[in-house]
């Protein structure tokens, strides 16, 4: 060998990777790749059964990975893999939130007796309309390919809340969102509308992907680099012009208000939640969001910290937009699922105000909102799916009129759920508007937080709505029927309530864990 190239082989260090704190995400990135084995090797009968346990064991055992990781964290927050990641307290709290809620929606996507089958499609080749595509609602099959999906997914949310630059965070940003567009069209009943969500989905979120590449690439020719650090000391010093930086930002914050559901970046939002099947709903509603959020808190912290007073405004005005264009048009929805798009949109402006508050309190008090907004909309979501007739899924309001004489239960649980998202006291949703409403104050939005209590009230509007609905209007006779739930569903709903309820009356243990520290700002 030539001299010169041993010598320079011999200098050659292989990037440290600390296993331990990366094991969570490797080891539901490691179970989607066995997911498509199974759906290789395994027989067609058996696959479902093996699905299911692998997909809970793998999402039990990153839990169980992340506690132990937990339980002994070093004192200072660790860099890992070249410094493409940054395993950090928020990091962790957002790995957790993920692996928490991706539980209780794999529940909802493995469930087979509310409708006979499962949610989703036995053959998604199929055309949509034909007869073959007729015979498979009645069918038992399942298109299982929907498990190591959802673990890709979950896998891609958890690089992309832990990424420490913009190109690993743009790769994990494909990573969760590929599965997600193709999830969408899978669902069993309602097929054009499903493969409609799902074309709306993938075009709309190619052009948000290529936003945040193009402001990816602006950032990267401003400061040469495309670390979160590098780009922070960049911008904090330096003669050069600003017409880059602030490109580049407004480009990337495009691509990543796109995937939160902030208006006016949310056109896709109400079109795939009621086109895709409700388990998937219910998991981009929940994971997505805290991925999304998870993602912009870390980029504006780290990385653009110290040009806050240049962009603050901007965001402000989008805000506002996004609690104005949730609150007012969800007033006029008449379905349920698209009821709840808008709320989502709603939500993501309370959110944006945390996230701009750039304090220890602002950061703690969105990761919390992110942990109980995400529980509440899945439990929603669930409830959602037992309303049934002829058709499927019954998500006209008109199917809901006098709900709570048939079943009162499920009148009181959903109930329950919307006064949640609505902020009404002894909920995880008021706790969640008080501590990051309370942030903002603090950090001087005062005006925002105004503005935001103002669009709280108008949204509560449409809550209160069905709630009336099911309790004050009598049942149509040839109305639909409340399916009854499978172990699967049941579990997924009550999980939602019980931590619903908790995070209302007892939110001490999960603030002190997400106000434990901040985002690691080296690297």
């Amino acid at each position: 060998m030539n001299p010169y190239l041993a010598q320079q082989v011999q200098t050659i260090d292989a990037p440290g990777i600390d296993w331990g704190a990366i094991l969570p995400m490797v080891i539901v990135l490691g179970a989607a790749c066995v997911g498509v084995l199974i759906e290789a090797f395994v027989p067609k009968h058996q696959r479902w059964s093996g699905q299911v346990v692998l997909t809970l064991g793998s999402i039990a055992a990153a839990g169980i990975a992340l506690g132990a990781y937990v339980s002994g964290k070093p004192e200072h927050d660790i860099t890992t893999l070249s410094g493409t990641l940054s395993i950090d307290t928020p990091a962790l709290f957002l790995w957790g939130t993920l692996l928490a809620l991706s539980v209780a929606a794999v529940l909802m996507i493995a469930d087979r007796s509310v409708e006979p089958g499962g949610s989703f499609v036995a053959q998604a080749g199929i055309a949509p309309g034909t007869v073959q595509d007729r015979a498979q609602v009645g069918s038992t099959g399942m298109q299982t390919e929907v498990f190591p999906l959802a673990l890709f997914a979950l896998g891609g949310m958890m690089a992309f809340t832990a990424a420490n630059d913009l190109l690993t965070m743009f790769i994990a940003l494909e990573v969760l969102s590929l599965p997600l567009y193709l999830m969408c069209g899978l669902a069993r009943r309602r097929r054009l509308l499903s493969q409609e969500a799902a074309v709306k989905y993938f075009l709309l979120g190619a052009f948000a992907s290529a936003f945040f590449l193009y402001g990816l690439a602006m950032l990267y020719g401003y400061a040469g680099s495309v670390k979160l650090a590098d780009i922070a000391t960049a911008s904090a010093g330096t003669d050069r012009s600003d017409t880059l930086l602030f490109a580049g930002l407004g480009l990337l914050m495009v691509g990543l208000l796109f995937k939160g559901s902030v208006g006016p970046f949310h056109t896709w939002t109400p079109d795939v939640y009621q086109g895709a099947p409700t388990p998937v709903t219910a998991f981009m509603a929940a994971c997505t969001k805290v991925a999304a959020f998870g993602g912009i808190l870390r980029v504006l912290t780290v990385a653009f910290e110290a040009t806050s007073w240049e962009w603050r405004g901007v965001l402000w005005a989008v805000a506002i937009v996004s609690m104005a264009i949730g609150a007012v048009l969800g007033l006029t929805q008449t379905d349920l699922k698209r009821m709840i798009a808008y709320s989502s949109i709603a939500h993501a402006g309370f959110l944006l105000i945390g996230t701009m508050a750039l304090t220890d309190e602002g950061l703690s008090g969105t990761l919390f909102y992110l942990l109980a907004y995400g529980f509440t909309t899945l439990a929603a979501f669930g409830v959602i799916s037992l309303v049934r007739d002829s058709s499927g899924e019954a998500t006209h309001l008109s199917a809901w009129a006098g709900l709570a004489k048939r079943s009162p239960l499920l009148a009181g649980v959903f109930t329950f759920l919307l006064l949640a998202l609505a902020g009404i006291p002894l909920t995880s949703g008021f706790v969640g508007k008080f501590v990051v409403f309370s942030a903002a104050l603090s950090d001087g939005m005062a005006p925002l937080v105004v503005i935001a209590l103002v669009f709280s009230a108008v949204a509560a509007f449409f809550y209160l709505r069905v709630v009336v609905l099911m309790y004050f209007s009598e049942p149509a006779s040839d109305g639909p029927t409340v399916s009854v739930p499978g172990a699967f569903t049941t579990a997924s709903i009550a999980l939602g309530v019980v931590v619903t309820l908790l995070l209302g009356v007892l939110p001490t243990f999960a603030l002190d864990w997400a106000g434990a520290g901040g985002f690691a700002l080296g690297g």
